[in-house]
C-alpha cells in the first residue's frame, strides 16, 4: 500500500507515537484525521501541524465512537485507513489492594475494547473503499509480558490474536489488517510511568519506528515488528520463560 493520498484516522493522534506517524504520513501528502480525550493536546498538535484535522472523542465510549464515526463519514467520505493506536500503560502491581476492581480495566476498555469497536463501527465504510487498511497498533509486549505492566501486556496480546483472526476474516476483501507492534519507544508515557525499571533501557526513538511502521506498510508486511519487538517475537518460541524472567527482573513486588 503506497501511503499518499489516502485519508487516515488516527486515534491517540496527538502526542508519542500517533503524533509522530501523523507528521509523516501528512508530509506524504495523506488527509489525517486524529482523535485524542485532552482538547489541550489535539489543539497543540493542531499547533505544530496546520493540516491535521482534530476531533475530540474517546475510544472507550460506545456513543463517542458511534458520533466520531457519523462526522469522519460525512466530513471525510473518502477515508480509507484506520490507525489504532490510542492506548495507555500503567505501572501495576497487583498485590498492591488499594487497586479499585472497576478501574483495574481501564487499559481494556481503551487498549483493547477501543480497537475492537473502532473496527466495528468503521469496517462497513471501510470495505466500500477500493484499497483499505486497518493498522492495529500493538506492541512487543503481546509476545512476552512486561510484568511491571500486566494488564497493558494482557490487552496487547489479545490485539495480537484479534488482528490476525481479523486478517483471515477478511481475505478477499479490500481491507488489510497490518499490525504494528513497537518495542520500547521513547515517549513521555515510557519514561515517566516506567522511571525506575527502564531506567538503564536504551528505547527506539519515536522517529526511528514511524520510518519503521511506513516502510513496513508500503512493503506489505502485515506484522511490523522493529527491534526488540522482533527479539521477542522469535523468544516467545524459542525460550519464553527465560525471556519473562529477563524481563522480569526490574519488577519489584510491594504487598508480599
Amino acid at each position: 500500500m503506497k501511503l499518499k493520498n489516502k485519508t487516515i484516522l488516527i486515534t491517540g493522534g496527538s502526542s508519542g507515537i500517533g503524533f509522530e506517524l501523523t507528521r509523516r504520513l501528512i508530509a506524504l501528502g495523506n488527509t489525517v484525521i486524529i482523535t485524542g480525550r485532552d482538547v489541550d493536546k489535539l489543539h497543540g498538535a493542531k499547533s505544530m501541524l496546520p493540516q491535521v484535522h482534530i476531533i475530540r472523542s474517546d475510544v472507550s465510549d460506545v456513543a463517542a465512537i458511534a458520533a466520531l464515526h457519523a462526522q469522519v463519514t460525512s466530513q471525510f467520505p473518502a477515508l480509507d485507513v484506520l490507525i489504532n493506536n490510542a492506548g495507555i500503560m500503567r505501572n501495576l502491581d497487583l498485590n498492591d489492594a488499594r487497586h479499585d476492581v472497576a478501574d483495574i480495566t481501564r487499559e481494556i476498555d481503551i487498549n483493547l475494547s477501543g480497537p475492537l469497536r473502532m473496527v466495528q463501527q468503521f469496517l462497513p465504510h471501510l470495505k466500500m473503499q477500493k484499497d483499505a487498511a486497518i493498522i492495529n497498533v500493538s506492541s512487543g509486549l503481546a509476545f512476552i509480558p512486561f510484568v511491571s505492566s500486566p494488564v497493558y501486556s494482557a490487552t496487547k496480546a489479545a490485539l495480537h490474536s484479534y488482528s490476525q483472526a481479523l486478517r483471515v476474516q477478511l481475505r478477499g476483501s479490500s481491507v488489510t489488517v497490518i499490525e504494528l507492534a513497537p518495542p520500547g519507544t521513547e515517549t513521555p508515557l515510557f519514561r515517566e510511568e516506567f522511571k525506575e525499571e527502564v531506567k538503564d533501557m536504551k528505547a527506539m526513538d519515536v522517529k526511528v519506528l514511524a520510518e519503521h511502521a511506513i516502510k513496513g506498510i508500503e512493503a506489505g508486511k502485515l506484522e511490523i515488528r522493529p527491534g526488540l519487538s522482533n527479539v521477542l517475537k522469535l523468544m516467545s518460541r524459542l525460550a519464553p520463560e527465560f525471556m519473562l524472567n529477563q524481563l522480569a527482573k526490574s519488577f519489584r513486588p510491594t504487598g508480599v
